[in-house]
């Protein structure tokens, strides 16, 4: 009998995705054998840009990682988990901050169902900062974000808060 493929969900606002994000897949995809990076809908946020945006930024900027799928999902996680036959949720932690609400949810999904588990993954050092709350506050305010999102995300959000495309906070 063939060994069972091992499928991860990556899930995530990525409002907009950032370096951080791509650094976590990135580290994520040898550990199995697909990845699925989620666009997690969820009605309590007011993202700056839309699903169809969000969707096209992350697909952008995972093309030509091997074995990474984009996809989205409302409801809870741990089902949309067992739909793609997943055994895994990937989380990145930054700092000890984020490690107790990462913790909690983890349980939770677990509680859910027990088929899940959370894999946490930290980014390189020069990303522990990095949010995409910060790389749009900082863009919504003229600064260069170009060393914190890929190209394309760059110019989406100079585009959305109308930005000269050469400007260098």
């Amino acid at each position: 009998m063939p060994d069972e493929q091992r499928f991860a969900i990556y899930p995530g606002t990525f409002d907009p995705i950032t370096l951080g994000h791509l650094d976590i897949i990135q580290r994520a995809t040898p550990l199995f054998d697909k990845v699925f990076v989620t666009l997690a809908l969820n009605s309590d946020k007011s993202p700056l840009f839309s699903t169809d945006e969000r969707l096209q930024m992350i697909r952008e900027s995972v093309k030509g990682i091997d074995c990474v799928e984009v996809t989205h999902f409302d409801g809870l996680i741990v089902q949309y988990a067992q739909d793609v036959g997943a055994k895994a949720i990937v989380r990145g932690l930054r700092a000890v901050s984020d490690f107790e609400y990462e913790f909690q949810i983890a349980l939770m999904n677990r509680k859910l169902w027990q088929g899940i588990d959370t894999v946490f993954l930290m980014p390189d050092v020069k990303y522990t900062y990095l949010s995409s709350s910060i790389v749009r506050e900082i863009a919504r305010h003229g600064g260069n974000v170009d060393c914190f999102v890929a190209p394309d995300v760059a110019a989406k959000l100079k585009e959305k808060f109308q930005l000269p495309k050469g400007i260098e906070g």
